[in-house]
């Protein structure tokens, strides 16, 4: 199980460092599979915080921080009734959700790719942002609201990309806080080899990332990144689903 947990967030570590975001769309589904949902959200919660502060240097100088500031105070606000959800629903319907979550934000990010109408950047900012906020803390996986309003808003890829790496330390950790908070101090069940494991896995997603991003062009790895989310999430739903009539 911890070597599928594993090879999972070092996919995830690899896609994000290339593409500027996958990391929590590749592992979320399987790590809730095998951790369960409310440790697995909390350990994509966590390696989402590392690995996007492992890339901040490199992207600092294309960072957009007006841009950043309208998506994360929305986001921080719809972290507590996200955070309440994901303490107090039972396992399998939570595990059925994320799936559901994962499934349709990709599915939307497809259909939204398509269009060639340009909104209004602020009010869709605060929409994403918060849809992005809930669904981080809830399910784990922030990242495609956030695709949605960079098509929409035609933001630019690599200003886009290196946004995304403050705002994702920022409303990770503060969905960690929140559900420890009120999840009563519950911490994921791991041991100290565990969390090695889990933390080594990701250095070597960001060091692969590193030497491959020069190879590999971003649309191959976004269309990795979607086909392999797109079947954690269906196993996700299934399984889920299979929970809850047993």
């Amino acid at each position: 199980m911890l070597a599928f947990v594993a090879l999972s967030i070092l996919i995830g570590a690899l896609s994000q460092r290339i593409t500027g975001m996958g990391f929590a769309l590749v592992c979320s589904p399987i790590v809730v599979i095998l951790l369960g949902p409310f440790d697995g959200v909390l350990v994509v919660n966590f390696s989402a915080v590392i690995l996007s502060l492992l890339i901040l240097p490199r992207v600092w100088k294309r960072i957009e921080w007006r841009a950043f500031a309208w998506l994360v105070i929305p986001a921080v606000l719809t972290i507590v009734p996200g955070s309440l959800l994901a303490a107090h629903l039972p396992g399998p319907v939570l595990q059925l959700g994320v799936g559901i979550l994962v499934l349709l934000a990709l599915t939307a990010t497809l259909l939204i790719t398509r269009a060639n109408h340009v909104v209004a950047a602020r009010p869709a900012a605060i929409m994403a942002g918060a849809a992005s906020g809930f669904m981080n803390t809830a399910a784990g996986v922030g990242g495609p609201a956030l695709s949605i309003y960079a098509v929409l808003t035609r933001w630019p890829q690599a200003k886009f990309a290196a946004t995304l790496q403050p705002y994702f330390i920022v409303i990770g950790s503060v969905s960690l806080v929140s559900k420890i908070v009120f999840s009563g101090g519950e911490l994921p069940q791991l041991d100290v080899v565990s969390w090695v494991v889990i933390i080594g896995a990701l250095v070597s997603g960001f060091i692969l990332g590193e030497v491959l991003n020069r190879h590999i062009s971003h649309s191959v790895a976004r269309t990795a990144v979607i086909i392999v989310a797109y079947i954690g999430g269906a196993v996700a739903v299934i399984e889920g689903a299979l929970h809850l009539q047993l």
